[in-house]
């Protein structure tokens, strides 16, 4: 890595050296996403594992993707203000310090192995990760000269290489570490990781624009004060609220989760309304805004069924899959390393496929880009159901988890991008930034569903489930791509 860096004046804010022809700021940014993410999908992948093995938990399956997806939920929701504390509190760069810190005590937490303190750790993890998750990637855009340096998409290319590269180590590195010596041990591992994230983010940031340690919109003294009194009174009636439930012996984990799980259905409704309503909207970007919505709803169906490769499909794999290739044996969490490793592969032909039809004229369109995605997270549903089926009470060929994993990662090249393209073309200019949060919060609601649905003692890893969400995800595409000509409509100028 050190090879790459090279004289060359490109307008680096630290002067002359640059990363792959990049700002030399986009080297420690990529460094600290990269850790940043061994840190949390080496947590994710053992996640689910532990929650249900007789030597972590020992809960249930229902209550251990229960509480997965309300972890990857908040995340995602937490997202949003973390993006405003960048904007109103901190700055960015400030913002992400402090983010790390507060991931890396997490990690530290769940290391510990008592119970109460794993759960507190899950949310400083989760708090952590949504303070960081915006800041960074803005951090990314203030290297470059505005929207229309034409090093800004490469540079966002190899941003996200960074977070590929950590999710496709993580699971290999933590989950072996986690399942074959000790749980906690590979929790503490994950602390590890991010602490060497935090640590090279702070010896690079004097390579970061200025602007990243600038409050874009401060918080006046009248605003801070408010602020500070609705977080206490709803502190407040927080803790009067579960002290009385803790007091009067009807605690039980639901309390916590279901609410959790509600706020992340409901926030992101009450967000895109709120924009809806707004009547300093010109007609035109009413319209947007309400095509938007189409592609929010089928992005939460598509995470809904997404986002269970780590929950429903490590936990049957932890059961049923033959984890022993050629007579080697190899940890669960190892399927965990699938899909990134794929996203690496299968991504540079995604961009030259699509650019080899623009050409031709035959690229397809946005809407339906997402309707092949949704169909084909459907599709790799009922691929599920064949080792479902199959395995009864024994195992199952790896392979069938590849193959499923593979259909969704060519969906999630098909939908996910494309997504995040058309959030920033279809957003008002009242909402430039905030759309991207509402777009993470389709991450949200998907994840809230799958946590509700759980919650309510369905069993996600029946065939019955599996099938009825893969039919769900294959109406769902279908039903974008038959209404595809009105949503184009409602998108205006946007192709």
């Amino acid at each position: 890595m050190a090879n790459s860096l090279t004289k060359e004046s490109t307008g680096a804010p630290s002067g002359g050296k640059t990363f792959f022809g990049h700002p030399r700021g986009l080297a420690t940014l990529f460094m600290t996403e990269m850790w940043e993410r061994f840190s949390y999908y080496g947590m994710r992948a053992l996640l689910p594992l532990y929650l249900v093995a007789p030597g972590g938990l020992g809960l249930d399956a229902g209550t251990a993707i229960a509480i997965y997806s309300v972890y990857v939920s908040t995340v995602y929701l937490l997202a949003m203000p973390g993006g405003w504390f960048g904007d109103r509190v901190w700055g960015p760069r400030k913002t992400t310090a402090i983010a790390g810190a507060i991931i890396m005590v997490g990690h530290l937490l769940l290391a510990v192995p008592l119970s109460g303190i794993f759960y507190v750790g899950l949310l400083f993890v989760a708090v952590g990760s949504g303070l960081l998750k915006s800041n960074i990637s803005t951090m990314v855009g203030h290297l470059y000269n505005g929207p229309d340096d034409p090093r800004r998409d490469g540079g966002f290319t190899v941003f996200y290489m960074g977070i590929n590269l950590g999710a496709f180590a993580a699971p290999l590195i933590i989950g072996t570490v986690g399942q074959n010596v000790n749980w906690h041990f590979g929790f503490g591992l994950a602390a590890v990781g991010m602490a060497i994230g935090l640590a090279q983010f702070l010896l690079g940031t004097r390579h970061l624009s200025e602007k990243s340690s600038v409050v874009p919109k401060p918080l006046d003294t009248a605003e801070r004060t408010a602020m500070l009194k609705k977080s206490m009174i709803w502190l407040l009636v927080a803790v009067v609220f579960y002290a009385i439930v803790v007091g009067t012996g009807t605690y039980t984990l639901n309390w916590v989760m279901v609410p959790l799980m509600l706020i992340g259905l409901v926030v992101p409704i009450m967000v895109l309304a709120r924009i809806k309503r707004d009547k300093d909207l010109t007609s035109t970007e009413q319209s947007k805004v309400s095509g938007y919505i189409w592609f929010f709803v089928a992005a939460a169906v598509f995470w809904m069924i997404y986002d269970q490769g780590g929950s429903t499909m490590s936990i049957f794999a932890d059961k049923h899959a033959n984890t022993s290739v050629f007579g080697w044996n190899f940890p669960v969490s190892w399927f965990q390393s699938v899909n990134p490793v794929l996203i690496m592969a299968l991504a540079p032909i995604a961009a030259m496929v699509w650019l080899a039809l623009a050409r031709k004229g035959k690229e397809p369109s946005t809407v339906t880009k997402f309707s092949l995605g949704l169909a084909l997270v459907g599709i790799s549903f009922f691929v599920f159901l064949l080792p479902l089926t199959a395995a009864g009470g024994g195992k199952v060929s790896p392979w069938w988890l590849v193959l499923i994993y593979f259909v969704q990662t060519v969906g999630e090249l098909t939908l996910s991008p494309v997504g995040l393209s058309v959030t920033t073309k279809m957003a008002p200019a009242k909402y430039g930034s905030q759309m991207m949060g509402v777009w993470f919060l389709a991450v949200t609601a998907g994840d809230a569903v799958t946590g509700l649905l759980s919650t309510a003692g369905l069993d996600l890893n029946g065939t019955g489930m599996v099938g009825l969400e893969a039919v769900l995800a294959v109406i769902a595409g279908a039903a974008v791509f038959m209404y595809r000509k009105k949503v184009k409509e409602l998108m205006g100028d946007v192709h």
